[in-house]
């Protein structure tokens, strides 16, 4: 097959990547100048993905991959278009933006061919495929759905820095507008991945149909908010179990000792391109959804709490120097969309502490571009709160933190017993 990957980033170039190690020939389109010219010089333009260097090396040189800016040197003769193109939330409304993929919509339009499946996996509110993508292509296109060209909803299931196990791991899920939508969709995937055989799944792991892109739609959503709700009911339980003296992991361990027990694991920040993102685009549609709401912003006040759990504990923050240990959004991964690390330092600075930040991923120069002051271990700091759970964190003593006198683990990472002699605190652990 000839494949267009529309978003050449931390989840389409891993993708075009794998659909080029099946046999098929492949080309990303990305507005991106230098993550084209890096991808077509058979280099990484991003970090953190084990295993894609090595895709790109083999493949680029084959012919089997390459990348472009140019809509009309990828789309025309393309038997499959993916579009992974980032849908994002307008931090004050809620409301989804949809401005970069109503864009890439409007460009790949005009080049497609007949009998073209276009597949997007960006996560969208429940009604977006067939009630706002697909008559775009066709006013644009001449074309019609179900006759000339087909469209699917199949969302991408994977995580950073672990793209092609969870590619293999979960199933994929699709759902078209039409039979024959389906039916290509399915074609196209069986073509592109392999799965791992998974004794506790209802069926065999493969490409699973669940009959409409609205139930898939709805099923993305769910999964992802379901996450951000429990985290929020984690992180309730865990203020009251601070206020009476409770270790709340001990609660959780107790609890999901029983198998209809999930309680996930409270923390300073929730952050990512999706935890935070997809219960504002579910909303979307359910407007009335109070608990979903709820927990996203409750979740969302964790950092706050915890600036202020520190200042009852050390008193007034104002020119203590504090370290913020974690810029990006969850270990091991070089990314900040969303982190916890920008409400953690602003509820710092208001509080009129010398704030700096940390992170073994992170120059002090990348840093600087997020507006943060460098941070090096072994320099001398009275607080350090670890918003980032960095395998580098996990065996932190204070002899690293030179003059610390209080050291906040906001994800319950490090070993108390290298704490023995300094104040320590932990969320839910009274």
């Amino acid at each position: 097959m000839k494949i267009a990957v529309i978003g050449a980033g931390k989840i389409g170039l891993p993708l075009a990547t794998q659909y080029a190690s099946r046999g098929h020939s492949v080309v990303c389109v990305d507005i991106n100048e230098n993550v084209v010219a890096l991808i077509n010089q058979g280099r990484e333009p991003f970090p953190c993905e084990p295993g894609m260097l090595e895709f790109l090396a083999d493949q680029v040189p084959a012919g089997q991959l390459r990348a472009t800016s140019d809509y009309s040197a990828a789309i025309p003769g393309a038997d499959v278009v993916v579009v992974v193109v980032p849908l994002l939330v307008d931090e004050s409304t809620w409301e989804p933006d949809f401005t970069a993929l109503d864009s890439a919509t409007e460009a790949l339009a005009p080049h497609l061919s007949k009998n073209a499946l276009v597949c997007y996996e960006t996560t969208l509110p429940v009604g977006t495929t067939r009630n706002r993508f697909t008559p775009l292509i066709e006013e644009i296109s001449g074309l019609q759905e179900g006759v000339d060209f087909y469209v699917a909803f199949s969302p991408e299931r994977v995580m950073t820095g672990s793209v092609y196990k969870d590619l293999r791991r979960y199933p994929k899920l699709i759902g078209a507008l039409n039979a024959e939508g389906s039916r290509r969709a399915r074609e196209f995937y069986e073509a592109v991945l392999e799965f791992d055989v998974r004794d506790d799944l209802p069926r065999a792991n493969g490409v699973w149909d669940l009959g409409s892109a609205e139930t898939v739609e709805m099923s993305k959503l769910a999964e992802t908010t379901y996450r951000d709700v429990n985290i929020g009911l984690a992180n309730q339980f865990a203020r009251f179990a601070q206020k009476n003296e409770i270790d709340i992991y001990r609660v959780i361990e107790g609890c999901n000792s029983k198998k209809h027990s999930h309680i996930h694991t409270p923390g300073i920040a929730v952050g990512g391109h999706c935890i935070p993102v997809y219960p504002r685009l579910y909303l979307a549609n359910d407007p009335d959804a109070d608990i979903v709401r709820t927990a996203r912003v409750f979740n969302a006040t964790m950092p706050e709490y915890v600036v202020q759990q520190t200042t009852e504990i050390i008193g007034d923050l104002a020119g203590v120097k504090v370290a913020v240990l974690g810029a990006s959004y969850r270990g091991g991964v070089k990314e900040t969309a969303l982190s916890g690390v920008f409400a953690t330092v602003a509820a710092l600075r208001e509080r009129n502490a010398d704030v700096s930040v940390h992170d073994p991923l992170y120059t002090a120069e990348e840093l600087a571009v997020s507006g943060f002051a460098s941070y090096q271990l072994g320099e001398p700091v009275e607080v350090a709160i670890l918003q980032a759970d960095h395998p580098e964190y996990k065996d932190l003593t204070p002899a690293q933190l030179p003059g610390i006198k209080l050291f906040v683990d906001g994800r319950n990472h490090t070993s108390p017993e290298n704490w023995r002699g300094v104040a320590r605190f932990v969320i839910g652990c009274g």
